[in-house]
């Protein structure tokens, strides 16, 4: 008996600043070209601007949805989250099975930048939880009173006078790492976009908590779509240097974002000798400088390094331990070798 083909595993990218934009848009309408389903723009420390990124991705491509990686919630008005994101879905238009081209990842920030800003991240499960609520309702493109301790709406509508007055059928993510927002995420959202530089067996345990969230309102694992940023640091003619520029970027996160390499199982030690070579802001040449510091195994352990083989290795496993989208941040300076290896694939 003929066997039916496999099916294609949907496929994305991340862009962050690593790549100049003129470039990203290029590969965004090669990655359309090739297949992948999705770009998720990072809303990158205080570099590049989601919103004005994605606008330009949706104006560039014809099929792809493009997602917040995720919107600060500290940083914006919900009433203007929902007036932006309705702009952009008319700017996107429909996606091929009729859903909204555009996507909305909202996220708690982070520390350091945050208090350096003056942006108070106080209550941020509370924060999340209102801010969800309303931009959703306010998306159904009703009159909307909300009143909370973080949200205030007063007779508040997305006005629009001329074109389409229809509910803005826009998915809402958010982006969880702790235990608390993963199962609020399972609670309220329409899927999670679940961090990176983490192990399979963290993903493993998040999927469960949201799961545990979704079962909070009547609904289960499957309902909820389980994104993750991946990164992927590939190179077939030098997997060494691949490798090591991996090593960089867990220098960065090591130094300015330990709550996510807890999270993975980094040593506590680590940590700390990285903290003393990598501070906030810091250079890629102290990433560099830190790289050597981290061993071989964790870098495996939490990102696609390597060779084009070992890459869809590593991504095959996450998407075993529970992931629907592998959401892949190219580290080298060349793309298009990533696009190439999972176009198409299927683990």
């Amino acid at each position: 008996m003929r066997q039916s083909a496999a099916v294609t595993q949907r496929m994305a990218l991340y862009f962050q600043d690593k790549h100049p934009i003129g470039y990203e848009i290029e590969m965004a309408r090669y990655a359309e070209e090739r297949g992948f389903s999705e770009i998720w723009q990072g809303d990158t420390r205080l570099a590049r601007d989601c919103v004005v990124m994605i606008s330009a991705l949706l104006a560039s491509t014809k099929r792809l949805r493009i997602a917040s990686g995720v919107l600060p919630i500290y940083t914006r008005n919900p009433a203007v989250i929902a007036a932006t994101w309705s702009t952009m879905h008319e700017l996107g238009g429909p996606a091929p099975d009729g859903g909204s081209r555009v996507m909305l990842g909202l996220g708690a920030w982070w520390e350091p930048i945050a208090g350096r800003v003056g942006a108070g991240r106080r209550k941020p499960l509370a924060a999340m939880r209102e801010n969800v609520e309303a931009i959703r309702a306010l998306f159904t493109m009703e009159e909307v009173t909300y009143t909370g301790e973080f949200v205030h709406l007063d007779r508040v509508s997305l006005d629009v006078a001329y074109g389409d007055t229809s509910p803005r059928n826009i998915p809402i993510y958010i982006g969880a790492t702790g235990p608390k927002m993963l199962e609020l995420t399972g609670e309220i959202a329409d899927g999670a976009m679940l961090n990176y530089v983490v192990s399979t067996d963290y993903i493993r345990d998040a999927v469960a908590r949201v799961g545990a969230g979704a079962a909070k309102s009547g609904r289960t694992i499957d309902d909820i779509d389980r994104p993750e940023l991946l990164i992927c640091s590939l190179s077939d003619d030098d997997p060494d240097l691949a490798l090591l520029t991996g090593k960089s970027l867990v220098a960065y996160y090591l130094g300015t974002e330990p709550h996510i390499m807890a999270a993975s199982g980094a040593d506590p030690e680590l940590i700390e000798r990285v903290q003393e070579v990598v501070g906030w802001p810091a250079t890629e040449a102290d990433y560099m400088k830190a790289a050597p510091l981290i061993g071989d195994d964790l870098v495996r352990r939490i990102m696609a390094v390597g060779s084009a083989a070992q890459c869809r290795e590593t991504v095959a496993e996450f998407i075993d331990a529970g992931i629907t989208c592998p959401v892949l941040y190219p580290l080298m300076d060349d793309m298009k070798s990533v696009i190439d290896t999972f176009a198409g694939w299927s683990p």
